[in-house]
């Protein structure tokens, strides 16, 4: 194993740092008692009046564009002091990020921000976003309603630095009429050796492998986990890098032979979507994608949906959260941070984190919203909606090195595309992006402390 020396004393340092003492948290990465970031959280809201435009930088998770613009001509109606200027800064959560990177110093930063999984410990490292506890407190956001996984994401030194927005798992999806046709039961495989049971029927139907993989960064090495973690393995231990691990290796080497022996399985060629498209095309008979992808899905496929949990290992179920928040710029005025908390606790309300679930598949990310009339006619009405929010009991948090050491995704997402298109074995590929992320925390985390 590959420790990152990151001990206790320098989380006190790195606390000292953004103001603050350390401590390790049990869920959802590193967190910090204390002040950090107290400059902007000592902003007195009550003398700020908020600005007249802000800019919001979005990836529209789930093809989601025409209901953020609605969501902006909502608030606009209730605020018409208030412009929203909506901008597509990328295809996905790693092109807004780096643009997000790239504006830093410059007068192209937005106010509000997409913060995915793996880049909001970034910009707070980095200082590029806020902490929302006082601006939140002014506003009176009803944060306990949030769902308590999904908001304490984005927690760290006693602090959130975003709030969800277009939260995910993995789902399994399957296509029910070849289901029918291999005669199986309609429902997805309990387990990974009860798919592989029922591969080759699939793929008697199919003609090809029957599960679809994607690839790129941002997905490889998030609905990888569910593989790893069933099988006991784990990129890291807290900070030691555990890819070396026997059950991760093991997990490494289970994929490997999906793809490259057994033929269960196999990656979709093209673009990073190439895993959907095959699947609703019905080239592959199911696919693993995220619950973020279930409205386009059911659109675009030409036969009845499944979906289910993904498949459970030895060591039991296992499934990831992920998806996006959404942070406000710490290089902007009182003014534009107070305009887009406002749009941003309007963004996250009740009625429209559910009316964004029911428009995209990403999960209501407010208690009373799972609960509400318009979300319990979306389950009545497509009830693989449902499943996400069902899954989310056998979720658990990250490993860290995927999410809070940068980079740390793209390694391990390069090492596992290595495995499946290049059989390369998983030891030497899991070897290379041990010292990859060390390296990584060495230049980008170390120096900070």
């Amino acid at each position: 194993m590959r420790t990152l020396d990151l001990s206790r004393r320098d989380l006190l340092r790195l606390g000292a740092l953004l103001g603050g003492s350390a401590a390790l948290a049990a869920c959802g990465g590193p967190s910090l008692s204390g002040g950090g970031g107290a400059a902007q959280s000592d902003t007195d809201w009550s003398g700020v009046q908020p600005a007249s435009q802000i800019t919001w930088w979005s990836n529209h998770p789930g093809t989601s564009i025409a209901l953020e613009q609605e969501y902006i001509r909502r608030f606009q109606e209730q605020n018409p002091g208030i412009t929203v200027n909506l901008v597509t800064a990328g295809k996905d959560y790693e092109e807004i990020a780096q643009r997000f990177q790239a504006a830093s110093g410059t007068d192209n930063v937005p106010d509000l921000v997409g913060a995915s999984d793996v880049w909001w410990f970034r910009y707070m490292i980095n200082g590029q976003i806020i902490p929302l506890e006082g601006l939140a407190q002014h506003l009176q956001i009803d944060t306990a309603d949030y769902n308590r996984t999904l908001y304490d994401d984005y927690a760290f030194n006693d602090q959130h630095w975003a709030l969800p927005y277009a939260r995910s798992t993995p789902l399994f999806y399957y296509n029910r009429e070849v289901w029918q046709r291999a005669g199986l039961p309609d429902r997805a495989p309990q387990t990974w050796d009860e798919y592989e049971q029922w591969a080759p029927a699939l793929a008697g139907v199919v003609g090809a492998p029957p599960l679809g993989l994607g690839k790129g960064p941002s997905w490889t090495a998030w609905w990888f986990c569910n593989i790893m973690w069933g099988r006991g393995g784990a990129y890291s231990d807290e900070w030691t890098v555990t890819l070396d691990k026997p059950e991760t290796l093991d997990a490494g080497e289970y994929l490997r032979a999906m793809v490259n022996d057994r033929k269960v399985a196999a990656v979709s060629a093209g673009a990073s979507d190439g895993y959907v498209v095959d699947f609703t095309a019905g080239v592959t008979a199911c696919t693993m994608a995220s619950t973020g992808s279930l409205s386009a899905i059911l659109k675009q496929a030409q036969f009845e949906v499944g979906t289910g949990f993904l498949p459970e290992g030895p060591a039991g179920p296992a499934c990831p959260t992920g998806g996006t928040g959404i942070a406000i710029a710490s290089a902007k005025s009182p003014e534009q941070q107070l305009a887009a908390g406002m749009f941003l606790k309007f963004l996250t309300e009740p009625e429209q984190t559910a009316h964004f679930s029911a428009g995209t598949g990403y999960m209501p990310v407010r208690t009373s919203a799972v609960d509400s009339p318009d979300m319990a006619a979306v389950f009545a009405e497509r009830p693989q909606a449902r499943t996400a929010v069902d899954q989310l009991a056998t979720t658990r948090v990250q490993d860290w090195v995927r999410t809070f050491v940068p980079s740390g995704d793209q390694y391990l997402t390069t090492a596992l595309e290595r495995i499946m298109l290049q059989n390369e074995n998983p030891a030497t590929a899991f070897s290379a992006a041990a010292a990859e992320i060390t390296t990584s925390y060495e230049q980008n985390v170390a120096r900070y402390l």
